[in-house]
């Protein structure tokens, strides 16, 4: 799981939080609850309730223009 930038379709579910949109598949959030972003100096972790050995789990982080998924 990372963050991207995308536009809003009509199957998402949007979220203001500080100022920031965030955008999320209904579907993928009805899986993924709760979902948590966290962001430090280095960048973002999000992470959710989704098994890490499922295809879709974990929680990734990105920095500038790398990133990398935690196992």
């Amino acid at each position: 799981m990372a963050l991207a930038l995308d536009e809003a379709k009509n199957s998402d579910m949007v979220f203001e939080v500080g100022g920031h949109k965030y955008i999320a598949d209904n579907e993928f959030l009805k899986a993924a609850t709760p979902v948590h972003i966290d962001f430090n100096e280095m960048g973002f972790k999000v992470s959710s309730s989704l098994d890490l050995s499922s295809p879709n789990g974990g929680g990734c982080s990105g920095c500038g223009t790398s990133s990398s998924c935690c196992s």
